[in-house]
């Protein structure tokens, strides 16, 4: 039995998946033999996925997204690197209940960044997702080394709206030990920059943002690559319609002009980095699952990437998850044979997120008793 689920936001983390699933299963069978692989896209959750497959957790004091210090993990494996832009600058990272759409900064990701090459690495695997910023990655650039001012050579502000006032961009100064690195920008979203599909009008609102903040947003963005074209030539207006530019808050958009990084989707670049395939290898079912089964697990989410692996392999699936909201057909379409919400065992949501362990390992049995217990045919 292989458990490749991702976390439960919010409730559990996919390693307490992983073990609660395994003591209701081994309830139900003993002595089965379970192998459980945390898995992730590239958001929140990444780097204890790869602490679980073996990688070292490093911590470091950076800056958060509204100012003020706080402690960021990374995952370090020899001179790899798993870097969790939500962990520096993340709506985790904000104070319950407050925003700041305009003046966020990734700041705090740079410096982690930093963190992890002066640890030795030369590859970083770089994922975004659950951001609280909307400023393009121009405060991850700045910590790194560039500079970015206003018409009077001033340093411009903190946060996207800032960026509207930016008259020059010099990435000269940074980080010489960037252009020796291979930088993976894994993330489980392909939005442009700007646009009605871009990271201003899809994700702002999600961090605070109102109508009007996106309208700024949007138009601090458009002059954030004006300015960067100037720097740097066409490719910096390229880029912003690249897929992956316009993820977190158009982070994405930084590494790819100021870092030469190289986007690819999150599920994959994890699955490569967890040993995902040598795993599938040795299974004969599998769990996988999390938080919320809905239409945005079909599009790039680590469940319906687990769901597609082990089907190519012949293999049964199944998900676990807190609600689930996709009809039999599309689970059967995503290669999910069964799903198993927590919301069936107790319909009450914040009783079922307060008690999602004991109602997993409940479910594990159900999973046991519908797929692995061999039962004696009635007479």
């Amino acid at each position: 039995m292989l458990i490749a689920a991702d976390k439960f936001k919010g409730s559990l983390t996919a390693t307490e998946v992983a073990q609660h699933l395994t003591t209701g299963l081994r309830r139900a069978v003993p002595g089965l033999r379970v192998e459980f692989l945390p898995v992730a896209d590239g958001g929140d959750g990444t780097v204890d996925a790869a602490v679980a497959a073996g990688f070292e957790r490093r911590t470091a004091r950076v800056t958060g997204p509204l100012g003020d210090p706080v402690t960021a993990a990374y995952a370090l494996g020899d001179t790899v690197a798993v870097v969790e832009m939500a962990e520096a600058s993340g709506l985790r990272q904000l104070p319950d209940g407050v925003f700041a759409p305009l003046t966020a900064t990734t700041y705090g990701t740079g410096e982690l960044l930093r963190a992890a090459l002066d640890a030795g690495a030369r590859t970083i695997v770089l994922g975004v997702g659950g951001s609280a910023t909307t400023d393009g990655g121009a405060g991850m650039l700045a910590a790194l080394g560039a500079e970015f001012t206003d018409a009077d050579g001033k340093p411009v502000g903190s946060g996207g709206a800032a960026l509207a006032a930016l008259a020059a961009a010099d990435l000269s100064g940074l980080d010489p030990r960037l252009a020796e690195a291979e930088i993976v920008l894994a993330s489980d979203v392909d939005n442009p920059l700007r646009g009605p599909k871009g990271a201003a009008a899809v994700y702002g609102p999600q961090k605070g943002a109102s109508a009007a903040d996106v309208v700024a947003l949007d138009a601090a963005l458009g002059r954030y690559v004006d300015v960067l074209g100037e720097a740097v030539g066409v490719r910096a207006v390229e880029a912003a319609q690249a897929p992956g530019a316009g993820a977190a808050g158009g982070i994405g958009y930084g590494a790819l002009v100021g870092l030469g990084a190289v986007f690819r989707p999150g599920v994959e670049v994890l699955f490569e980095l967890l040993g995902f395939a040598e795993a599938l290898a040795r299974a004969d079912f599998v769990i996988t699952g999390e938080g919320s089964l809905d239409a945005q697990t079909l599009h790039g989410k680590a469940p319906a990437g687990v769901a597609q692996a082990a089907r190519a392999r012949g293999l049964d699936v199944v998900a676990v998850c807190g609600r689930l909201a996709l009809p039999p057909a599309e689970l059967g379409a995503a290669g999910i044979r069964r799903a198993y919400a927590l919301t069936e065992l107790e319909p009450d949501v914040s009783r079922s997120i307060a008690e999602a362990g004991p109602l997993l390992e409940r479910v594990a049995r159900r999973i046991a008793d519908d797929f692995l217990v061999l039962r004696r045919p009635s007479h």
